[in-house]
């Protein structure tokens, strides 16, 4: 596994905890989920490109129900909501432990 797939792990799985919260407060079962990340990667050092997730829900709900669910967890993802504002990433410290003998 490597750093991307773990970031696309956390966009499935705040969208899967938001939209399984959201399910519970109204009240609508649901009996599956499938979430699907995908990007693209370039070079060594650049960002993933065009990320994107795919949904797939099995539900004895009326479907306008469950796609107002879909997009009410979209909207209140953190995880999505954070990469969306490109919000800034800073290395605030280092420090380096010598395994060395004096």
């Amino acid at each position: 596994m490597n750093g991307g797939e773990l970031l696309f792990l956390a966009v499935a799985t705040c969208y899967c905890n938001d939209f399984y919260r959201g399910a519970r407060k109204r009240g609508i079962e649901i009996t599956g989920v499938q979430v699907e990340v995908r990007a693209e990667f370039g070079d060594e050092g650049e960002p993933a490109k065009e990320i994107s997730y795919k949904d797939s829900v099995v539900s004895p709900a009326p479907r306008p129900e469950v796609l107002a669910l879909v997009r009410h967890a979209d909207s209140v993802a953190e995880i999505q909501n954070t990469l969306r504002k490109s919000s800034s990433v800073v290395l605030a410290h280092i420090e380096v432990q010598s395994t060395r003998n004096p």
